[in-house]
This record gives C-alpha cells, structure tokens and sequence, in this order.
C-alpha cells in the first residue's frame, strides 16, 4: 500500500511539472547557457512550489485553494510582472559561453527562488494539481496522516524526475549551440516568457 501510494505520487508529480511552460523555458535556458546542474537546481524551486501544492490536496487542506482563489488577480498580478522581467532580461541578454563549467551562471540559490515564484504566484497550478488529483478519485485521497506524506514525497520525486529528465536532455545538445544559436534562443525563451508574463496579466 505505501509503495502504490509513493508511486502514485511520483506520477501526478510527473503529470504536474510535465507542461512546457514558462519554467521548463527557463529550465532549457539554464542547461544550454550554464549545464546540467544549475538546470535541475532551478527545476528543484518549481518542484518544490509543486510540493507545496500536492501537500494543500493530499492532506485535504481544503481553506487553502479558497484562500488562493480569493487572492488570485493579486498572485497572478505577481507571478505577470515577474515573468515580463524575466523576458525582457532573457531577451537582452548577451549569448553564454557555453563551454564554461556547471555553476559559473549567476548562482543556484537565486534560480532556485525564481522558478519556485513563478509557481507558486501560478493559481493555474493548484488547479493542475486538483484536476490530477480528481482524475484519480479517491485512490488519491489517502485516509490516513502518513500515508498522505508518502503521497506528498512522491509528488515531489515524480516532479523532481521530470526536471532531471529535461535538464539532461537539454545539456546533451548543449555541445551544439554556438553563441549564435544561444544568441537566438535568448530572443526566443525571453519572447515566450513575457508572453507568458502578458497572457498572466490579462486574465
């Protein structure tokens, strides 16, 4: 019974973090412009918020969404101006050396805290987490307190696997990108997070 609780975990952690979004833009990003590690610490920041989100479902917190609902135009208000900062940083910056060691970017810690507030500022997400926990009925729903944290650190496993996933898919073609192509890509990804940014404040 833990071992099914703990793997169903690991995959609505997975079905969560999965979606390309403005994360997994900034996740690429990182890989391409810095390696692999300084990629999954920054995965690390949204798979915490996921965490944070699966425990407010998993142990039936049900004030919280009600109290995120309510706060929504604000946190979305947040989480749009944040990630047009992003974009347009992204967008300006000059291109990597990309043959510089893991860890020579800007510093782990505040990648870390970037995409957990890009998540957690993200009413989208808690809503995420709800529909996976909903599709699943109630052999999601555990009954007892420990049971509910083995769901809870299989959320975070699962999320966790998927930015290991994408940050090492994303440094295996790293070898291939001139500065040119990061060049681009920065135009790229800094485009695509003030989208993101814009299409969060129109809500």
């Amino acid at each position: 019974m833990v071992g099914e609780l703990f793997l169903r975990g690991v995959a609505i952690g997975f079905a969560i973090a999965a979606p390309i979004g403005p994360v997994g833009i900034l996740c690429i990003r990182k890989a391409l412009a810095d390696g692999r590690s300084a990629a999954f610490v920054a995965g690390l920041g949204a798979a915490a918020a996921d965490t944070v989100f699966g425990a407010v479902v998993g142990l039936g917190l049900g004030a919280v969404p009600e109290l995120i609902a309510e706060h929504a135009p604000l946190l979305r208000l947040v989480g749009g101006v944040f990630l047009l900062a992003l974009g347009v940083k992204t967008w300006a910056a000059a291109a990597f050396d990309i043959e510089l060691p893991d860890g020579k970017g800007p510093g782990p810690w505040r990648d870390f805290v970037s995409t957990f507030a890009i998540t957690i500022t993200n009413p989208a997400t808690i809503l995420g987490v709800m529909g996976v926990f909903a599709a699943l009925g109630a052999a999601a729903r555990p009954t007892r307190l420990a049971e509910a944290w083995v769901l809870v650190v299989g959320v975070f496993a699962g999320s966790t696997l998927w930015w290991l996933v994408l940050s090492s898919l994303a440094s295996a073609i790293r070898s291939r990108f001139t500065p040119a192509h990061m060049r681009r890509f920065n135009h790229v990804s800094g485009a695509a997070l003030m989208v993101f940014g814009v299409a969060a404040l129109a809500m």
